[in-house]
């Protein structure tokens, strides 16, 4: 046993591991609660979620951390619980009721109406109980004094709205958006349009690019794993590769494959494309993120090395 005082010595863990973070938990938290029980000596997450969200949170681990800026601008959807006529200070179930309005009588396919109408690419006003900085000062640091500041709009785009529930004042939908929307916001919006207010009661993050919801593991199974010891819980890692799945593929040989982790551009074995592609030696060992140039050339952006391939 360590003397007090002394630090653990942690490991050089690579991997992804896709959590489904629970209620009441930050996500940083929730964060070094796993790189305890990993007993990883780098972490990071990918996109924030409120704590009182739940849902898939990908956490990476030693060389996966660079693909967190990737999945970072990934699509993701989401399960949302509105609660019609009730506004708060936060847009969540956490804040304080501020105002209230009546609900007018709707049924599904008005609702349904109302909700296709924010599909598209549009604009949203950033809350002020959010994470964005002005003036090098977190918005909710702000708001919590009681302060509003102007805020940017940014673009987003909604590709999808699926309604599920529609009950009194409960209102159940699923939506599929780009990085950066804001669910809280929208369910103001689409309140607002029907004539009311409302305010997120329950968000679940169902999905984060293509990794789909039966992917993610509980905190719960992964403490149960740790008791097993780290190699339990490290075998539930995913490589890291698996979040770039959406670029191309390309190969290059053994020896253009040291070049290339060297820093240097090679040939690679591709159909002609161009842009971002996972580069792999022969099409077995991946050696990071490349990009390709019309000539055929593919010059590492980011380079990975594991444990495993590090001589």
């Amino acid at each position: 046993m360590a003397a007090r005082g002394m630090k653990r010595h942690a490991d050089a863990v690579d991997g992804l591991l896709l959590l489904n973070k629970p209620p009441g938990m930050s996500s940083n938290r929730a964060l070094q609660m796993v790189r305890r029980l990993l007993n990883a000596r780098k972490a990071g997450h990918t996109g924030s979620l409120d704590p009182a969200a739940t849902g898939m949170l990908p956490l990476c681990f030693g060389e996966a951390t660079k693909v967190c800026g990737y999945l970072l601008d990934a699509d993701k959807s989401y399960r949302v619980t509105a609660r019609l006529g009730s506004k708060t200070d936060t847009g969540d179930g956490d804040g304080n009721e501020i105002e209230t309005a009546e609900v007018p009588p709707l049924n599904a396919d008005d609702w349904n109406t109302i909700l296709q109408g924010f599909c598209g690419e549009s604009t949203q006003i950033p809350p002020m109980y959010s994470a964005l900085k002005k003036d090098g000062k977190r918005l909710y640091e702000l708001a919590r004094k009681g302060e509003t500041v102007d805020r940017e709009p940014r673009s987003i785009r909604i590709d999808e709205i699926q309604l599920l529930e529609l009950a009194g004042t409960r209102l159940v939908f699923r939506v599929s958006c780009s990085k950066g929307t804001y669910i809280r916001v929208l369910v103001e919006d689409i309140a607002r349009r029907a004539g009311t207010v409302a305010h997120t009661a329950r968000l679940h993050r169902e999905s984060v690019s293509d990794f789909a919801s039966d992917s993610m593991l509980e905190m719960s199974a992964l403490e149960a794993l740790a008791e097993e010891g780290t190699d339990a819980l490290r075998a539930k890692l995913l490589p890291a590769d698996v979040a770039l799945g959406r670029m191309p593929e390309v190969s290059v040989s053994a020896e253009d494959a040291i070049r290339f982790c060297g820093g240097q551009s090679v040939p690679g074995i591709s159909e002609g494309q161009q842009g971002l592609a996972r580069v792999y030696e022969v099409k077995s060992r991946f050696l990071g993120v490349g990009e390709l140039a019309e000539d055929g050339q593919v010059a590492p952006r980011r380079v990975f090395l594991t444990q495993e391939q590090t001589p």
